[in-house]
């Protein structure tokens, strides 16, 4: 595992993502999770299960200052004094007095101004409630907005990205303001385990399409990749991606996989238009 160090924040490369996973799933396979060694936890209050994740991470018996644990404040919280009472109540639920990271989760569904969205990210953070910001979802239009109107560093910008997808637009601009970008939906909704590119690459190095994925992602710089999982056989397999290397025509290869309809989230109201 190598960290991935965006504006300061020293991100671990490979994140446990518990979107879509319920408080019981939760509370058995994090704990696994972080005892194979994963220790970046991804979740958000529009998830639902930041009290489970703040159980589970108790309960692990893993120092809380060993773990990077990052949240997402909803669009419905962003005016100033809902933001802030937001940050308090997801602080009560993962039993925690900071989260590492903080992100604004969408840039859309809401009509408060990016200046009070950041305003309130950048007041938390003084306050000591946060270590470090972000976004979410951002185009690279939003992402620059939220550089100029910041004090403080933008960290990462948290985007579907996945072989189908080309990010190479977004990844220039966070590269350029010292950002990261952290990876979701890595796995492509179950497309890429049937891919055979992916696992011809895999044959070569005895690996699974998911795990020449995954090591695609953190092999490329200033790229953090969330796996997720709720069996705990596939949680070691996401996890063993430090243990070889994709060639540099096997990495040109997978980026072929590219496609201009390759995007799959894209909610109506919420999503900004993506960058062509």
């Amino acid at each position: 595992m190598h960290a991935v160090n965006s504006n300061g924040a020293n991100i671990p490369a490979l994140g446990f993502g518990t979107f879509r996973m319920s408080g019981a799933e939760v509370l058995r396979i994090v704990p696994q999770a972080l005892k194979i060694g994963f220790r970046h936890v991804d979740t958000a209050q529009a998830y639902g299960n930041e009290a489970e994740v703040g159980e589970a991470i108790h309960r692990s018996g893993i120092p809380r200052a060993d773990i990077f644990l990052t949240t997402k404040v909803w669009v419905d919280r962003y005016r100033h004094d809902d933001f802030l009472a937001s940050v308090d109540e997801s602080l009560r639920k993962l039993k925690t007095d900071h989260v590492d990271l903080l992100l604004l989760h969408w840039p859309g569904g809401s009509d408060v101004p990016m200046a009070e969205r950041i305003g309130a990210l950048n007041e938390v953070r003084k306050a000591g409630k946060v270590r470090h910001i972000g976004v979410s979802n951002f185009n690279t239009a939003q992402m620059q907005e939220a550089v100029r109107l910041s004090d403080a560093p933008i960290a990462t910008n948290q985007v579907e990205y996945h072989p189908y997808l080309d990010q190479t637009k977004v990844l220039q601009t966070a590269r350029q303001h010292g950002m990261s970008l952290t990876a979701y939906y890595a796995i492509a909704n179950g497309k890429v385990p049937s891919d055979q590119l992916l696992n011809d690459i895999g044959h070569r190095h005895g690996k699974t399409a998911a795990q020449v994925v995954l090591r695609w992602l953190v092999q490329q710089q200033d790229v953090i990749a969330l796996s997720k999982t709720a069996t705990e056989a596939r949680l070691e397999e996401n996890f063993a991606i430090f243990d070889f290397a994709l060639t540099r025509e096997e990495m040109a290869a997978v980026r072929g996989l590219a496609r201009a309809d390759g995007r799959i989230v894209n909610p109506a109201g919420l999503a900004p238009v993506w960058d062509a």
